[in-house]
């Protein structure tokens, strides 16, 4: 009866039920397209999932919360060109380029933490100013043009190795351990820190919280501040993937990791969710991205069929809710 009832708990779990949905849709594209099953395809997934992973583990704590944090998509693309231009224009080593990248993600995390907890601003409308600011600050960063990090051995390239090495002729996706290994940390943090403890009571009943004694506008502005920080360094990924980095670009990237962490089995009404399920619906995410166009279906159809997923994963979320008051 144990054996059934650990069965049964497993398929009620959202976290299990996403990972075979990755298994069944990469099983699924490799069949309808021999070419999707390649090793330089999937390099591919894994290249372009890191900044979106990175987006998601950070954008996990702002939704938890209740809240949500519209400015990392462009942030990313902010946070990239300022790097870069530090490093391409003025003469800057590598490594402070990041540093800066990161540290710019950081404050933006702040003001934003700032508007919503100190100024009581609804976080949709506080981030959506920040994405709008964001946006403007990297065309002013980089003066309207596109800027190139250092490209493959060239001095300063170094950063490309953190997410992918080269082995004689064959390409080693070690990002991926990295992801694993902040996924790891980060939940951690989530389920047995005060930080993470407390941006999950402040989603659950934040008056409750506030009763209890718990600062709330400052772990309030921390769960911001490590989404602008996870911000910062999916801004170093993205700089690894791509050879220039476009101003103007970016729109649409927070879509892809709030989609992730939603997915994942992040409530959308905040006070549940992991950093694990966030991961895997991610890879929901790219797969779709990625799968789509090797059979024949437009890029148009990835946003559509996302989208129906997003509506199945909130439902999905309500039905659960409806469950556990009854």
């Amino acid at each position: 009866m144990n054996k059934k009832n650990n069965v049964l708990s497993k398929f009620n779990n959202q976290k299990f039920i996403v990972l075979l949905v990755v298994i069944a849709l990469f099983i699924f594209f490799s069949i309808m397209s021999p070419n999707f099953r390649k090793y330089t395809t999937v390099l591919s997934i894994l290249d372009y999932s890191y900044y979106i992973i990175l987006m998601a583990i950070g954008v996990t704590f702002p939704l938890i919360t209740g809240g949500v944090d519209l400015s990392i998509g462009t942030g990313l693309i902010c946070y990239s060109l300022a790097g870069g231009y530090l490093i391409v224009h003025c003469g800057w080593p590598t490594w402070a380029g990041m540093l800066v990248s990161v540290l710019f993600g950081v404050l933006i995390g702040l003001l934003n933490g700032c508007l919503v907890s100190l100024m009581n601003l609804p976080p949709f409308l506080a981030t959506l100013c920040t994405c709008m600011i964001t946006r403007g600050l990297g065309s002013l960063c980089s003066k309207g043009f596109g800027i190139p990090w250092p490209t493959a051995g060239t001095e300063g390239s170094w950063f490309r190795n953190i997410f992918k090495i080269t082995v004689g002729e064959t390409k080693y996706p070690i990002g991926f351990i990295w992801m694993i290994l902040l996924v790891i940390v980060m939940g951690f943090v989530l389920n047995h820190t005060k930080i993470g403890r407390y941006t999950i009571a402040i989603g659950s009943n934040k008056e409750a919280a506030m009763l209890s004694g718990i600062n709330v506008k400052f772990y309030h502005t921390m769960a911001y501040v490590i989404s602008g920080f996870f911000a910062g360094l999916a801004a170093i990924a993205y700089s690894a993937v791509f050879a220039t980095v476009q101003p103007g670009s970016g729109a649409g990237f927070e879509l892809e990791a709030i989609g992730g962490a939603i997915i994942g089995g992040v409530s959308a009404s905040g006070g549940v969710g992991s950093i694990s399920g966030s991961l895997i619906g991610v890879f929901v995410i790219c797969l779709l991205k990625t799968g789509l166009p090797y059979i024949g279906l437009q890029a148009n159809w990835q946003q559509i069929i996302t989208g129906l997923v997003l509506i199945g994963a909130v439902l999905v979320d309500i039905l659960k809710k409806k469950k556990a008051v009854k």
